[in-house]
């Protein structure tokens, strides 16, 4: 793995012609470019905030807490953080499927490919940040948020979800190469895991909900969860996760990065074969 990482840090410069490569062909054509990156999370939180933040505000505000009185911040907090998610998934899944004659005829290594769709995924998240801070800036203002130390929960969360990210792309990459139904069945799944992660509500919904232990449990050893904490926790303290989670969303992005990265490499020969 450490020979791997070195050949891919020489390989720097190809990951990123590749990632600016993507962008510009996914807007080569719109309009409005970049700003649909910020348009379509936005109208999702607003879609959100007029269910949950409207119709059923009481029973929303009541698990909030401290978040309840900035609920728009929470939203979009998560929603962005989600489309990362949620995109890299999605394009990584078919990264070599889709670029097969550049893998074939290109001399780096083959994870520049669906490592570059997190990379990409991720350009499109920095440039919300500024929105995310302009808001939060706002409800500062109002006195509901305060800004402080719990800023540096940023780059633990985006570090983290990084690499969760990258091991879940060279692990679906690899396998929707040799088995095509992984790209229809991540459709179904990351639907699955939108409702069972903290995004659009707190953890304490779930923690004190009448589910059974096990289940609870089990919820919580989904790495996303502490990361989508750490994302509300930039602005809401109280969010952040406790030790145990904490140590299971670490542990658990680190192990999925290992089985993503060694899953390819034993895998490539066989995937560029099927190529």
């Amino acid at each position: 793995m450490t020979s791997g990482v070195g050949a891919l840090w020489s390989h720097r410069n190809s990951l990123r012609i590749l990632v600016r490569r993507d962008l510009a062909v996914k807007y080569q054509q719109s309009v409005l470019g970049y700003l649909w990156s910020l348009i379509e999370p936005l109208g999702m939180g607003a879609i959100y905030w007029f269910v949950f933040g409207v119709l059923y505000s009481r029973d929303t505000t009541r698990h909030l807490g401290e978040a309840a009185d900035s609920y728009p911040l929470f939203l979009i907090t998560g929603i962005f953080a989600w489309m990362w998610t949620s995109s890299a998934l999605s394009e990584a899944t078919n990264a070599l499927t889709g670029q097969s004659r550049l893998i074939t005829t290109m001399n780096v290594p083959r994870q520049v490919f669906p490592i570059g769709r997190v990379a990409g995924r991720f350009a499109e998240y920095a440039a919300g940040l500024p929105i995310l801070v302009a808001v939060a800036l706002v409800y500062a203002a109002q006195g509901t948020v305060t800004l402080g130390w719990s800023l540096l929960a940023l780059p633990l969360a985006v570090t983290v979800q990084a690499v969760l990210l990258v091991g879940l792309a060279l692990l679906l990459s690899a396998f929707n190469v040799l088995m095509r139904d992984v790209e229809r069945f991540m459709r179904l799944i990351i639907r699955v895991l939108f409702y069972a992660t903290p995004i659009i509500y707190p953890l304490s919904l779930v923690r004190d909900s009448d589910l059974p232990g096990w289940l609870k449990l089990g919820y919580e050893l989904n790495p996303l969860v502490g990361i989508f904490q750490l994302h509300h926790a930039i602005w809401y303290p109280a969010e952040f996760p406790d030790a145990r989670l904490l140590a299971t969303t670490v542990g658990g992005s680190l192990l999925v990065l290992l089985a993503g990265w060694w899953s390819f490499r034993r895998l490539e020969p066989a995937v560029l074969k099927e190529l």
